[in-house]
């Protein structure tokens, strides 16, 4: 009887800590930022390159639990999930937030972000020209400001109940709106590569709390003009759909109805719009 091929240590060791949910690893070029990931079954069996979702998490930086989440659903698509790690505080000062905003001092979380996706599609020899971004709370926050900045990397992207919402205003400046955007980032907003991501925007009725999100005179990111989006998260993520689509920007707008702040129960909306998306780009991929 034939036996099984004996895999060496270095293939035992792939199977059991590079595929299905991996421990967690540090960015090879910022250790002080890490991720796991989801690895589907095709990868190891050389079968067709998964799609990427990235998947960020809020403030509570519960990025294993977004893993985990998705999981089942990344299976049967074939779809890696990289869930970053950008914890509390990485300049010393226990800034909870920096991440949402994409700078922090000398840190550009959008630039840690492309790190790990260079990094993993290297690893697994995959593309990830590009992928898809989900991001629920402080993780929309950084969602939709990674969207103006990035769209040509996007194929979908997800605003879950972000606190707040930088609008495509050109008369405030970032991060309220986009007035200075160019002489921030050295890069003028694309609204063409914005209109053809597949976008969803996505808030409990129910959410309505506003202890966390009303900016108050004096607070690390007090600007004027801070709490004008709205009073509460559906508010706010109106007033950014409505400046999306006045620039011709076509959204998905999920107002659930019976669900407060609630990131894990988002979930299946979630999945049931990557579906649709993955099907779509699939058959035009085919």
């Amino acid at each position: 009887m034939d036996q099984a091929p004996t895999r060496t240590p270095e293939e035992s060791a792939f199977h059991v800590y590079d595929l299905n949910k991996t421990p967690i690893r540090a960015l090879s070029s910022d250790p002080r930022f890490s991720y796991c990931l989801y690895v589907p079954p095709a990868v190891s069996r050389g079968g067709p390159s998964p799609e990427l979702l990235v998947v960020q998490h809020g403030t509570g930086r519960n990025f294993t639990g977004y893993r985990d989440d998705f999981a089942a659903f990344a299976r049967w698509h074939n779809v890696m999930i990289l869930a970053p790690l950008y914890p509390i505080g990485p300049q010393g000062d226990g800034n909870r937030d920096g991440f949402k905003y994409i700078i922090e001092g000398n840190i550009r979380y959008d630039h840690v972000l492309l790190a790990m996706i260079d990094e993993i599609a290297t690893r697994y020899s995959c593309d990830f020209s590009k992928f898809a971004l989900f991001g629920y709370s402080g993780g929309a926050h950084f969602a939709h400001r990674f969207l103006m900045l990035h769209p040509e990397r996007l194929f979908a992207c997800t605003i879950g109940a972000p606190g707040s919402v930088t609008l495509l205003d050109p008369t405030r400046d970032w991060w309220v709106g986009t007035r200075n955007f160019a002489q921030i980032f050295g890069r003028d907003i694309d609204i063409e590569a914005m209109k053809k991501v597949k976008i969803q925007m996505l808030v409990g009725k129910a959410d309505l709390e506003t202890w966390e999100i009303t900016h108050k005179e004096g607070s690390r990111f007090w600007m004027p003009d801070a709490n004008h989006a709205g009073k509460v998260r559906p508010e706010r993520l109106e007033s950014l759909r409505q400046s999306f689509e006045k620039e011709g920007i076509p959204v998905r707008f999920d107002l659930v109805p019976n669900m407060a702040h609630d990131g894990p129960r988002a979930v299946r909306s979630v999945e049931d719009f990557l579906h649709d998306v993955l099907a779509e780009r699939r058959d035009v991929n085919a």
